[in-house]
């Protein structure tokens, strides 16, 4: 038995759920929250603009996006993609547009700027 289910987020299921303040212009939907060494999962919601300062990724993190257009320094990631970020990777993220990513990570990020 899954300890935990969201369904039909694909077609748009993730806007029925409720998401709470993460960064200035994210917001955040919980589905695993870390818990000990236990990753995090998570859907972040970007308002059109919204912004992630740059940052490093003490473990994987896996985004698939839902919505909208994430982006980084390496490009545009439109709805449908699947992003992988390696252990040690560095980034800062933002959507001109607006985007929403379900998106796991291994351990907590370190915020380098801002």
């Amino acid at each position: 038995m899954p300890e935990t289910t969201r369904e039909l987020l694909t077609p748009s299921g993730w806007k029925d759920l409720p998401f709470n303040a993460f960064r200035d212009g994210v917001t955040i939907h919980w589905i695993k929250p870390f818990d000990g060494d236990s990753p995090g999962v998570a859907l972040l919601k970007y308002a059109a603009g919204a912004s992630v300062p740059r940052h490093r990724h003490e473990g994987l993190e896996t985004i698939l996006v839902l919505e909208g257009t994430q982006s980084d320094e390496a490009g545009d990631y439109a709805k449908g993609t699947y992003i992988v970020n390696a252990a040690g990777t560095e980034h800062s993220v933002w959507s001109d547009t607006g985007c929403v990513v379900l998106i796991q990570w291994d351990r907590p990020v370190t915020i380098l700027e801002g």
